[in-house]
């Protein structure tokens, strides 16, 4: 699978309203268990939607696949890309990247994935997940994994310098629990998650949710497994010519929500911006000109 292909759940969505019920049936049998309730034979994936076969055919060819077994290897190829390595990675990138300088290979898969990463958010979730950002009437809770600690890190220094009541969670889960304890119903996660996706993250955003918290999801195109209770999520594109992938993409989603939450909140985040400047003047922090 190419990739900027969509994926079979991106696909889902994109053609629901044109499915049939008996379809739609499918779909929602796929969605709840995605992707392995897709991953057996097209009788056994009929019978557990309680459907016929011939239903299955029609929906995956709505769906924009020749037959089954294409839509079948798909959802193979989704799974093989959402548990790769570094290794695995890179030997996908050595047989297929195009010839050329590696600057320019770079800028290309980089271009591409900036390009479909904002082609595929709505502006309707946008806006909600910045005001969901910059409410100061809730608290709001950042964390990251392993790699995407960094954007944490990130969105916590520039968000709580727009808002008050801004939490940057440790990387040691077993301190999280500390956090849950002082969540309330109405505040915000905001939870970075790529692949290889990480369970305590997942587990994270279960225990939250089970208290009221919203969740705001940043992730790669694949979606990680917290989308499912996210309320708002988005997809980014991250593949790049190397044995890592690219958080170019997602660290521009990430500016853009917190411009936006900057600009939701401007007079009292302006406010706070001179009350930050004052306190570095005393500090002596930055050098003066």
């Amino acid at each position: 699978m190419s990739q900027q292909a969509a994926t079979v759940r991106e696909r889902i969505r994109a053609q629901y309203t044109a499915l049939t019920q008996s379809e739609r049936k499918v779909a929602n049998a796929l969605l709840e268990d995605y992707p392995a309730a897709g991953l057996a034979s097209i009788t056994v994936v009929a019978a557990g939607a309680g459907v016929s076969t011939p239903t299955i055919a029609r929906m995956v060819q709505k769906l924009g696949f020749k037959g089954f077994p294409q839509f079948h290897q798909a959802l193979r190829e989704e799974l093989q890309a959402r548990a790769s390595g570094p290794t695995e990675r890179r030997a996908v990138w050595a047989t297929e990247a195009p010839d050329g300088h590696p600057l320019n290979t770079f800028a290309k898969a980089v271009t591409q994935n900036i390009q479909t990463t904002f082609a595929n958010i709505g502006s309707g979730g946008f806006d909600a997940a910045a005001a969901l950002l910059s409410d100061p009437s809730h608290g709001l809770y950042i964390v990251g994994g392993r790699i995407t600690h960094a954007l944490a890190d990130y969105a916590f220094t520039h968000l709580q310098a727009v808002r008050p009541g801004v939490t940057h969670l440790t990387s040691s889960s077993a301190t999280w629990p500390h956090y849950l304890v002082d969540m309330k119903a109405g505040d915000v996660l905001l939870v970075f998650d790529i692949r290889r996706y990480e369970a305590n993250l997942l587990r994270l955003a279960e225990l939250a949710t089970q208290r009221g918290v919203r969740v705001v999801l940043i992730t790669d195109q694949w979606s990680s497994p917290v989308a499912e209770i996210a309320t708002q999520s988005f997809n980014c594109w991250v593949e790049i010519p190397s044995a890592w992938d690219s958080n170019v993409s997602t660290m521009m989603v990430l500016e853009a929500l917190i411009a936006a939450a900057q600009e939701t909140v401007w007079p009292e985040a302006r406010d706070r911006f001179e009350a930050l400047d004052a306190l570095f003047e005393q500090t002596r922090l930055f050098r003066k000109p």
